[in-house]
C-alpha cells in the first residue's frame, strides 16, 4: 500500500509551485522563435522536461543542503522543508538528488545531442548550479550569489538557450526579454530571502537580503521589477510591428501589488503569497508577450 504521508513529502519536497519559472523561461524563448517562423515543438517539449528536471533536482539539493547547513529549523517562517522535519530521511534526499542529476543528464542529451560543446558545458553548469546552490563546503547561495545563478541560468540560459535550439541563430535583442525574465524570476528568490532572513542570518547563509537588510532588499525588489519592464519594453521599441507587441503590460497591475504588497509588508510571515504571486505572474508574463510577439 502507497504510504499517502511520504508520497505528500516528496510533493512538498518537489516544491511543484516553482515551476512555473521554469516554464516562464523555455516558453519565452520557443515563442520567440515561433514568432519567426522557427518553432520545433520536439525542441519545446525536450527543453521544458529538462527544465523542469533541473527544477526539481534544484528544490531537493536546497532540501537537502539547508538542512545539513541549518538554514531550515524550527526558526524557519517559510513551509516545513522534508529533510529538516524528518519526514524523509538525508539518505533517501541524497539518493534522490543523485537519481534528478541521472535524469537532468538523460533529458538533456536528449535535447542538445549535435549541438556544439557550449551546449554540453552549459548543460553540465546547470546541473552543478542546480545542486552547489545549497549542497557542498563552499555553496554559492549562502555568498549571494544566488541571485546572479537565477537571473543567467532563468533568464539568459534558458530564453535565449531555448531560441537557438529552435533558430539555430543568434540574435542579441533576445537578451533584452531574456533579462526580463531572468530579473522576475530574481524577484521570487528575493521574496523567498526576505522571508527567511532571520533563519538565514542565524545559519550563517548571507543572501542578498541579509547583505542588504529588509529595507535596501524592498528597493532591490522594485529594482527588479523596473529592470524588467524597461527590458521588455525597449526590445517592443526595437522591433515594433504591431501595438499587439504591449500586451505584456497587462502584467502591470499584477507587478505593482507584488511590489507595493513586499515594500509595505514587514511581516515575513506573510510575504509567501506574494512568492507565489510572483511566480505566476512571471509565468503570465512571458506568455502574454510571447502571443504578443506572435499576433
Amino acid at each position: 500500500m502507497v504510504n499517502i504521508a511520504n508520497v505528500s513529502a516528496w510533493f512538498s519536497a518537489f516544491r511543484l509551485r516553482t515551476l512555473p519559472l521554469a516554464v516562464a523561461s523555455i516558453s519565452l524563448g520557443s515563442f520567440l522563435a515561433a514568432a519567426e517562423d522557427s518553432f520545433q515543438w520536439q525542441v519545446s517539449l525536450l527543453a521544458l522536461l529538462t527544465a523542469f528536471l533541473l527544477q526539481i533536482l534544484s528544490n531537493l539539493a536546497n532540501d537537502y543542503g539547508d538542512s545539513v547547513h541549518g538554514a531550515d529549523s524550527e526558526r524557519r517562517v517559510g513551509p516545513q522543508r522534508a529533510t529538516q522535519s524528518g519526514r524523509i530521511t538525508s539518505r533517501l534526499m541524497r539518493a534522490a538528488v543523485l537519481v534528478l542529476v541521472g535524469l537532468c543528464l538523460a533529458s538533456g542529451y536528449l535535447l542538445i545531442r549535435g549541438e556544439s560543446y557550449v551546449f554540453h558545458v552549459s548543460g553540465l553548469a546547470a546541473i552543478a548550479a542546480a545542486v552547489a546552490y545549497t549542497v557542498g563546503p563552499r555553496p554559492y547561495g549562502y555568498v549571494g550569489l544566488g541571485d546572479l545563478f537565477v537571473f543567467l541560468f532563468f533568464g539568459i540560459v534558458g530564453v535565449c538557450g531555448s531560441y537557438y535550439l529552435h533558430t539555430h541563430r543568434l540574435n542579441l535583442l533576445t537578451l533584452l526579454p531574456a533579462v526580463s525574465c531572468g530579473v522576475f524570476c530574481v524577484a521570487v528568490l528575493n521574496i523567498n530571502n526576505l522571508r527567511d532572513m532571520t533563519s538565514d542570518q542565524l545559519a550563517g547563509k548571507i543572501t542578498m537580503a541579509v547583505r542588504l537588510g529588509g529595507y535596501k532588499a524592498r528597493i532591490y525588489h522594485w529594482i527588479l521589477l523596473l529592470v524588467g519592464l524597461g527590458s521588455a519594453s525597449a526590445y517592443i521599441f526595437l522591433t515594433y510591428k504591431t501595438a499587439w507587441q504591449w500586451l505584456f503590460l497587462a502584467v502591470v497591475p499584477l507587478l505593482l501589488r507584488n511590489g507595493r504588497g513586499i515594500f509595505s509588508q514587514q511581516d515575513a510571515t506573510l510575504l509567501d503569497p506574494y512568492l507565489k504571486q510572483m511566480a505566476l505572474t512571471t509565468l503570465l508574463f512571458s506568455f502574454l508577450f510571447g502571443a504578443g510577439m506572435l499576433l
